[in-house]
């Protein structure tokens, strides 16, 4: 064919050496488009019938995929592949895509080994080589026709993606080139899933001996505010209706001698530490203040408070507010203290540092999503029952059981399969049922969603997949139970840059 093609392109020198010099230009041209036609009737009647011998099948599916990291040599990046390459097979056709994080659509074209030189190229071996073409910027959602070996998205971050395809594969396909792609589990891993997060302590007593803690949250607007120096602590309405089952009392002294406590004035006093039994980080807030003609000075455990009030020197007025206030260093143990840096892992601790001297903890703030996805980051400060919280290395709080008779609480729903993620049981983030608004509640109930064997699994990112999936049977939810007992977590939600 290349002899014949050659011939026909070599005419127009000839004809133009025996046309007379009168013959009319119109003549010439007619001749060449005489010559031209001839050209492009023999290339169709020589190249034509050999493609359209080749069996072409239909392609048209709508999946849902999450990347991983390239298989391509030298690649780097989130790769995701939706059609595989075939060796002696072409794909035509068009997608539309939706992504949770921009993307580029990345055609992959057969390549002879000695043309790879001089253009992008991919290859997982380095003996099959695949010429790259990227169709357009990188954007969240497209459609776009393409013409190729292979069709796939590519991206520096991790991201899921939904892809309706809808075209035709020509050629008789061999084996897929990538199958090392297949065999892998799907996976997730978002951009910081787990970061430092730096909180101001607190001082307390407990039984004549020193308390560090934090407060992270408060039923009451008034307290979060006074209790906000050098960090924001958050506004909980709902923890309210936390019942008294539930909370311990700390004792917040409104006159008296000068100190550090909330309302300026001598350190709380709380009821009780980890080292009990009967240990909340939930506390009801008791408010003690000095009575006229009474000479102040500093209490420093229960048994002094309850004294004073007997002897008429101090006033104790009982409230319905509640904050949340978990201890870190109490007489006779601290928090568990991670021995690296943040990791991909969940931990077995969830603290980094412990400094006494500058008053400040550094936890492991973990990634997840809100009820209406958004990005939201929570820290765990005590859960029950033991077991799980052995586990994650914080103390035992088995009155966080006891929101559970009431709405104090929020729900959380971790994965127990699926996508490969950095969540508690090593797949994707968790779900929150609440956001941080009037519905957010610090405690958590855990639940556990498990995908159904006979389903894909995807990324599910608020309350509205999950229960979407949930109704179509995709997947099952059930209340975490270890030990017949209630999982509830003490979680709560904590902004990044604080600290």
């Amino acid at each position: 064919m290349k002899s014949l093609i050659w011939q026909n392109r070599s005419r127009p020198k000839t004809l133009k050496r025996i046309v007379k010099p009168q013959t009319p230009v119109k003549k010439i041209f007619l001749v060449f488009a005489i010559v031209f036609a001839g050209i492009i009737m023999a290339s169709v009647y020589f190249v034509d019938p050999l493609a359209v011998a080749k069996p072409q099948s239909k392609v048209q599916f709508t999946k849902t995929i999450t990347s991983s990291n390239d298989p391509g040599i030298g690649q780097s990046g989130q790769f995701a592949l939706i059609l595989s390459p075939n060796q002696g097979s072409l794909y035509d056709g068009s997608v539309t895509f939706t992504s949770t994080s921009p993307v580029e659509v990345v055609v992959l074209h057969e390549l002879d080994k000695s043309d790879s030189k001089g253009q992008p190229t991919w290859s997982v071996d380095g003996d099959t080589i695949y010429a790259m073409s990227v169709l357009e910027p990188a954007t969240k959602a497209n459609s776009v026709e393409f013409t190729g070996a292979a069709l796939a998205f590519r991206s520096k971050n991790s991201f899921s993606i939904t892809a309706s395809v809808d075209g035709w594969i020509r050629g008789q396909p061999a084996e897929v080139i990538v199958q090392e792609l297949k065999a892998k589990e799907p996976s997730f891993f978002l951009q910081d899933p787990h970061v430092p997060v730096t909180i101001p302590m607190r001082v307390g007593f407990f039984e004549k001996d020193s308390v560090y803690y934090v407060i992270t949250d408060s039923s009451n607007q008034t307290i979060a505010e006074k209790a906000s120096k050098g960090w924001n602590v958050q506004f909980a309405p709902k923890l309210r209706w936390a019942p008294a089952s539930s909370q311990d009392p700390i004792y917040v002294f409104t006159n008296g001698a000068k100190g550090e406590g909330i309302y300026g004035y001598q350190n709380e006093i709380f009821a009780s530490s980890p080292e009990q039994g009967s240990y909340s980080p939930l506390r009801n807030l008791v408010l003690v203040s000095w009575k006229t003609g009474q000479k102040a000075q500093i209490l420093n455990s229960t048994e002094q408070v309850l004294k004073a009030e007997k002897e008429s020197r101090i006033k104790i007025v009982m409230t319905n507010i509640t904050i949340n206030a978990p201890q870190i260093v109490w007489p006779g143990g601290q928090l568990l203290v991670k021995n690296e840096t943040v990791g991909e892992e969940f931990g077995s601790a969830q603290v980094l540092k412990i400094d006494k001297g500058s008053k400040k903890v550094t936890f492991v703030a973990h990634r997840s999503w809100g009820a209406d996805g958004r990005t939201i980051y929570y820290i765990i400060t005590d859960a029950t029952p033991k077991g799980p919280a052995g586990t994650m290395g914080v103390p035992v709080s088995e009155k966080l059981a006891n929101v559970l008779s009431s709405s104090a609480f929020s729900e959380m729903y971790q994965f127990k399969n699926g996508v490969k993620g950095p969540g508690p049981l090593g797949f994707q983030a968790s779900v929150l049922d609440s956001n941080l608004d009037k519905s957010y509640v610090p405690v958590c109930r855990i639940s556990i969603v498990e995908w159904n064997d006979k389903k894909t699994p995807s990324i599910l990112e608020n309350m509205d997949d999950i229960n979407k999936a949930r109704s179509s049977g995709d997947i099952d939810v059930v209340l975490a139970r270890p030990l017949s007992e209630d999982h509830v977590v003490n979680c709560p939600v904590i902004q990044p840059n604080n600290g």
